[in-house]
């Protein structure tokens, strides 16, 4: 794997993360059963955002069958979500955010990233071993290295930004559904 490959793994381990908004991509994961086979559910159905909190998944050929498998893998997932039938599509309602579920999702978060930066050392190891096998002249060897070495530290930044940037999207989006629980119970109490 080099590093590349390493922010695209990271870039789609983080779109799967439960932030407390919907994204589009948070179902890609997904995998359904339908008619005795596996397929991603973006393979079977258009998932898009109505608003920061509703998602509407809208199968390619809406089959009673195919709904209630869509609807079945997406119940079954980690994200706790519920989707309700309506028509030929789903519409899924994010939950709103609780202490736990920032806290898990910030433990994932850290996992993550702490993941990344584990593939990129081991990259970086990888990619000096074979230098140091192919190199016969020593100045040649010392200037790869430190080109190594730079591009290793900017890709070790990106992630450490990427995951903060991430972080704080949990952490606003924990507020912002805080508000709308005290707005609530303040019209209601």
């Amino acid at each position: 794997m080099r590093m590349e490959e390493a922010r695209v793994a990271l870039s789609r381990e983080l779109k799967n993360l439960r932030t407390g908004r919907a994204s589009s991509g948070m179902l890609d994961h997904i995998i359904v059963e339908f008619e005795d086979r596996k397929n991603k559910l973006n393979q079977l159905a258009d998932v898009s955002v109505i608003d920061s909190k509703t998602l509407s998944i809208d199968p390619f050929y809406p089959e009673p069958e195919k709904i209630k498998a869509i609807e079945k893998a997406i119940v079954s997932s980690s994200l706790g979500l519920n989707p309700k039938v309506d028509g030929d599509r789903l519409i899924a309602a994010i939950q709103l955010f609780t202490k736990e579920d920032v806290e898990a999702t910030r433990k994932e978060l850290s996992k993550c990233c702490k993941d990344a930066k584990q593939i990129l050392r081991r990259v970086r190891r990888t990619v000096l071993d074979n230098m140091k096998k192919g190199m016969s002249r020593w100045g040649d060897a010392e200037l790869v290295r430190k080109e190594i070495d730079e591009r290793f530290k900017e890709d070790v930044t990106w992630v450490e930004d990427t995951c903060k940037a991430k972080g704080k999207d949990i952490t606003q989006a924990w507020a912002e559904d805080r508000c709308k629980a005290k707005k609530k119970e303040i019209i209601q109490g």
